[in-house]
Parts: structure tokens; C-alpha cells; sequence
């Protein structure tokens, strides 16, 4: 998604631009020459990636040496840290200039990687703006670019029409509940959040509730965890979590993007996470950053509520979701903070981060497409 948006914005201004790489779909349509699937390189977790790592070392080998027989004006990683970072090292020798977009989290975890980052790359691509500070102090350029949740969602979004869209019209209060996209997080979090829903029904019989689910199998598995309350007022969607969101008037979800979607559609929330107990163990000797949740890690400060690992229990959650849902100021005091996150985050991302590739790539020339680009998007 984020190599589409920014090719497309070069392409606008670049009739004769060739992209070779790795990508899905998106970047396909925008002319990308894939040199193979990028569901090859889908991997996640701590332990998968070590159970796939020959066939991601001879992937990243074949990248290398294809891009040292067909030098390309720059290198452009996007986000797979891991892969792309020691293949925009090796690349950086060999005279190419490299960016790359995402930030890993540096600011929360596994800081020995700045160094690396340092030898790698020419310019790193920000998405929030705390990032430039920390790549300023160790003497990595860096550009904060903004975020593309940031120009896509409207600064108001109308709950109204979001609950039309999805056929939604509760006399009550509707809570949204999101349990994650992935199955360990649907396992772990699926289960939690229903037995909260049903104690908050029980108190309140008004209140009604709708879970999207990313996917036919997270749809699936959903349905399972359903099964034991079939008289709690679901809905139960195939997708469309932000309109979900957008519908709602509190969100109750797992830690992740969507608490930056839910910030950007101005929606109270409450943020739990769960993970297994090896990972939990790992993560937790690891990350240095006090919060979780985007929102409060972009605020600085516990914005949101939220309840990790073994505080996200059902009192915890009951609590937290009751007081937002009583007390009116405390949601109202969510969506003032999230109304200045979304000034602060919206940049015009694909036409900025455009912008800053050509430069790095072209120099002169590249500031002029710049000044081009930025009279012409």
C-alpha cells in the first residue's frame, strides 16, 4: 500500500519510470516488474521467520544480485527490516543510493540497530515525527513524511452514515470490537472481549455490538468464539473494520494500526493485547517504550487505556469501557487529543515521500520534480 501510493505519485511526473523489486498487487498496478511473489517473503513472529530463513537468505542474494547487474538511480526498502536493511548495505557499497520507508522501532526496542541503519542508508523515511529526533542524535538523515491513514480518513467522519453503509441503527450505545487480524490474536482476544461485552449487556441491555473480521478464516473463527453467547446483540462483518469503527461510539481492540485508524476517526477507545507466553517473556525483557498503543506512544502520555498480557483481564476492561461510557467528558477529552494527532500526522504522505526519493535519487533534478510535485498534487 505505502509503495503504491508513493509510485503512483512519481509516476504522475515520470512517464518513463522502470520499478524492479518486490511487491504485491498495488505496486503491480502502478508498473512494478516483481522478480518474484512477495507472499514469499510473508512472514511474521519470532520464531517463523528462523523456520524460513534459507529461502529468505537466497530471496535477498537474488535481489542483491540482480540490482548489481541492473544498478538502479536508488533503492527504495519499504518497511522488512530484517531483509531490507542488510540488502541496502551491501547495495550502499556499491555506489546505489537507499531509502527506506518505515521507521523500524528503534524508539522501543532493539536500539543496536541504528548503527546498522546508519551504514545502510541515505535517507530514512518517517511516518511519525518523533522518529527524525531520534535518527537526528546518531547522524542518519531522516524526513518525516506523514501518514497515509492521516490523508485518507477525513477530520470528521459522520457516524450516521458509517451505520447506514453497514445497516446499523441501534437504539442504544454500539461498542466495536476488535480483536486483532491475526489467528493468535483472535485465539487469545476473541474470547476476552465477549465475556466483556456480555457482562457490560447484562448491565446495560441498550448496548449493542459489532465485531469485522479480517478475513473468511478470522470470519470463521469468530463465529466459533460466538457460539458461546448466542444471545449477545452481534454483528458479526466480513471486513470493513473502519466503518465498523467509524459506527461505533467506543472501540474495545487489540493493540496495533487500527488504534491509529480509531484515533484518526475521533472514537474513544480501550486497548488490550494479549500474546503467548514465550513471546511475552521475550518481548517484555526487550521493549523500552512505556505504552503500547499508537495514541499514547504519539501523545507522549497514557492517552488511551490500555492493558497488556495479564492486566487485560474482564474487571480491568469492564472498568475502563464503563467509565468512558458514563463519564462523557473522558471520551470527549480522547477526541480532542486525536483531533491535534491528526493535524499533526497529515502531510500529503505520497506526494512528500515522492518528493524525497526523487531528491535523493536525481539531486537537482530530483528538486525540481519536487517543486513539480508539490504544485501539482
Amino acid at each position: 500500500m505505502l509503495g503504491s501510493r508513493v509510485l503512483a505519485a512519481l509516476r504522475r511526473h515520470c512517464d518513463e519510470l522502470l520499478i524492479e523489486g518486490v511487491g504485491g498487487a498495488l505496486m503491480e498496478a502502478e508498473g512494478l516488474q516483481s522478480l518474484f511473489p512477495v507472499e514469499r517473503l510473508s512472514v511474521m513472529g519470532f520464531v517463523e521467520p528462523l523456520r524460513r530463513l534459507p529461502e529468505l537468505v537466497r530471496l535477498r542474494a537474488r535481489v542483491y544480485r540482480h540490482f548489481c547487474d541492473n544498478p538502479p538511480d536508488l533503492f527504495l526498502g519499504i518497511d522488512s527490516p530484517d531483509f531490507n536493511l542488510r540488502l541496502e548495505q551491501k547495495l550502499r557499497r556499491r555506489g546505489i543510493p537507499t531509502c527506506h520507508l518505515v521507521s523500524p522501532s528503534v524508539w522501543a526496542w532493539r536500539q543496536g540497530r541504528l548503527g546498522k541503519i546508519k551504514r545502510a542508508v541515505d535517507l530514512m523515511l518517517c511516518l511519525f515525527p518523533f522518529e527524525t529526533q531520534i535518527y537526528q542524535r546518531h547522524g542518519i538523515p531522516a524526513r518525516f513524511v506523514g501518514h497515509p491513514l492521516a490523508d485518507e480518513i477525513p477530520e470528521s467522519v459522520e457516524q450516521s452514515c458509517a451505520r447506514a453503509a453497514l445497516a446499523l441503527a441501534p437504539p442504544g450505545k454500539l461498542l466495536a470490537l476488535l480483536p486483532g487480524s491475526r489467528s493468535a490474536e483472535v485465539r487469545l482476544l476473541a474470547p476476552l472481549f465477549l465475556q466483556v461485552a456480555a457482562r457490560l449487556w447484562r448491565e446495560d441491555p441498550r448496548l449493542s455490538f459489532v465485531i469485522p473480521a479480517a478475513g473468511e478464516i478470522r470470519y470463521r473463527e469468530l463465529q466459533q468464539a460466538l457460539a458461546a453467547h448466542p444471545t449477545l446483540p452481534v454483528t458479526l462483518l466480513r471486513g470493513n473494520s473502519r466503518q465498523a469503527m467509524a459506527a461505533a461510539d467506543l472501540v474495545l481492540l487489540a493493540s496495533g494500526t487500527a488504534t491509529l485508524e480509531a484515533a484518526l476517526l475521533k472514537r474513544p477507545m480501550v486497548v488490550a493485547y494479549r500474546m503467548s507466553a514465550p513471546s511475552w517473556w521475550l518481548v517484555s525483557r526487550l521493549v523500552r517504550t512505556p505504552y503500547a498503543a499508537l495514541p499514547n506512544i504519539l501523545a507522549g502520555e497514557a492517552l488511551v487505556p490500555e492493558f497488556i498480557q495479564g492486566a487485560a483481564n474482564e474487571p480491568a476492561l469492564v472498568a475502563a469501557l464503563q467509565e468512558l461510557l458514563i463519564d462523557g467528558g473522558s471520551g470527549r477529552r480522547q477526541q480532542a487529543a486525536f483531533v491535534a494527532l491528526h493535524q499533526q500526522l497529515r502531510r500529503d504522505f505520497s506526494c512528500v515521500a515522492a518528493e524525497a526519493v526523487a531528491q535523493q535519487a536525481y539531486g537537482a533534478k530530483g528538486n525540481e520534480y519536487g517543486r513539480s510535485v508539490s504544485a501539482g498534487l
